[in-house]
């Protein structure tokens, strides 16, 4: 039932025009929409519209929450299930937005983001504009974050989200498993394509991963093809094919 009333006020949400005032702030911040096929900006722009009127946001540490905060988080996020569904952000509920770095009371380590299992991520705005402002070192708050959410939709942090089909639980395993063996044992492949950091855990592995598979495609398919067409099986998107279509626009 509660599924139902959700999809119900997703629908009534997205009939709602697009604010055009908005359009400035993904102008400005978010560089991979123009990379977009033109047919899918209208469903972009909806889900980010829907995005942005169902999630709570709410800002820490003197953060003002401004339509710029709210609509480039959700660009973000958007980018990710744009081939999927809203549905995989059911769990999260509200985005926690500090001007900068933050730190836990108990602990001295600088954080940028987190996200939290009972529907809750945290963010720096800080490292989300340089990531964004920085399309290509593979180092993303906004992705790795929100792939933690993804993630999380699958029953835990564990670095499987829900799949397409009950047949790509097996090959996700193998892949992903090798891959994340590979990384803790340093090969240089691996590092090539991937930040270390993904070598915590397969959680952190994932996400990592998914900053990469967006960010820094052609290394990704370079250096670690398979990982790339299971990611690109998963997201619904070839990001590696976006580039070279900017590079052939832009000669």
């Amino acid at each position: 039932m509660f599924g139902l009333i959700r999809a119900w006020k997703r629908r009534r949400l997205a009939r709602r025009p697009f604010p055009p005032d908005w359009l400035p702030h993904i102008e400005e911040h978010v560089g991979f929409y123009r990379f977009l096929p033109q047919e899918l900006h209208a469903r972009f722009l909806e889900l980010l519209k829907v995005f942005v009127w169902e999630k709570h946001f709410i800002g820490a540490g003197g953060m003002e929450i401004t339509d710029e905060v709210r609509v480039v988080l959700a660009a973000a996020a958007v980018r990710m299930v744009l081939y999927l569904d809203l549905s995989y952000y059911d769990r999260l509920t509200e985005i926690i937005v500090y001007p900068s770095h933050y730190q836990h009371p108990e602990d001295e380590d600088v954080i940028f983001g987190e996200a939290q299992s009972w529907g809750t991520v945290v963010v720096s705005w800080e490292a989300i504009l340089h990531g964004l402002e920085n399309p290509g070192d593979g180092h993303d708050t906004a992705t790795h974050e929100f792939a933690h959410v993804l993630d999380r939709g699958g029953g835990a942090f564990d670095g499987t989200p829900v799949l397409r089909s009950v047949e790509q639980y097996r090959p996700w395993a193998e892949v992903m498993s090798h891959h994340y063996t590979e990384l803790k044992a340093g090969t240089r492949r691996q590092r090539r394509a991937l930040r270390s950091y993904g070598a915590t855990n397969e959680a952190e592995f994932f996400a990592v991963a998914t900053e990469s598979f967006f960010e820094r495609p052609e290394q990704m398919h370079e250096h670690t093809p398979d990982l790339y067409q299971l990611l690109r099986g998963f997201f619904g998107c070839d990001p590696l094919q976006r580039q070279r279509e900017a590079r052939d626009r832009a000669k």
